[in-house]
């Protein structure tokens, strides 16, 4: 009879450490979830997670961080870069303080925060997740909604000459000089979701650093507004919002002075 050989289980991939086990937010095939599952999975990697202070946006966008074992900040609608200034200034550099908006707290009425937050190379990381519509509260145009596409407020379809083009946010941070990271992802697939994670890594690093002001976008999905399929809402962002909003780092420099 031969001897039975000894097994070792090795855990290859599970839940993150930091995010207990119990129902994160979100309407079904909502992106929500993964974009903020990706943003954990980062924090946990660099070994930060008892640093990290979320200044969370109102909305849906921060429903996948909430539950994460992180310190929780909140205010009203917009100011989150405002408050996260606030935090990270008064803790010095012992706190990494990030905020998670959505596309319309941050790129619309928290515009002028993002900005000036990026002109004062604040050491603070804005996550904006932008499902091309204002997903709370009933799926309105916002800022980022694509050329064509019919919301609540649209029934038309967004029209230029009418509703202004939307607004491609990395890229403008991008030609500041306080900004230290500008990117945007996805989480439509295997692929992206794990460039997602990468982002996300390299620009929690620059606040690590010390260097200026980083930012990252991730687009993700909201098929209940969008009045799609999971599927189909996967399909939609690969094939057109992708093709209006590039994936790709726009600024990544190790010093802005």
């Amino acid at each position: 009879m031969s001897e039975s050989k000894a097994m070792t289980k090795e855990k290859v991939y599970g839940r993150p450490e930091l995010m207990p086990p119990v129902p994160m937010g979100g309407c079904p095939g909502c992106g929500h979830g993964l974009s903020g599952r990706a943003i954990v999975e980062a924090i946990e990697e660099l070994g930060i997670g008892g640093r990290v202070i979320l200044v969370q946006g109102v909305g849906c966008a921060p429903g996948g961080l909430m539950a994460a074992k992180i310190d929780l900040a909140y205010q009203g609608h917009g100011p989150a870069p405002a408050v996260a200034t606030g935090i990270k200034n008064a803790l010095l550099d012992d706190a990494i303080v990030i905020t998670c908006q959505g596309d319309g707290d941050c790129a619309a009425i928290g515009m002028g925060y993002l900005i000036h937050a990026a002109a004062r190379a604040q050491r603070i990381t804005v996550f904006m997740l932008n499902n091309t519509n204002y997903g709370t509260t009933g799926g309105q145009l916002a800022p980022t909604t694509l050329v064509g596409q019919v919301t609540s407020t649209t029934p038309l379809g967004r029209e230029p000459r009418m509703h202004g083009y939307p607004l491609h946010v990395p890229e403008m941070l991008a030609v500041m000089k306080g900004v230290a990271y500008s990117a945007r992802s996805a989480v439509n697939n295997p692929a992206n979701y794990q460039r997602t994670k990468r982002y996300a890594k390299t620009a929690l690093q620059k606040q690590i650093d010390n260097v200026g002001f980083s930012f990252l976008e991730i687009i993700d999905t909201c098929p209940v507004n969008w009045h799609m399929e999971p599927v189909a809402a996967m399909k939609w962002i690969e094939e057109k919002v992708i093709a209006e909003f590039p994936l790709g780092e726009f600024k990544n420099v190790d010093r802005i002075d």
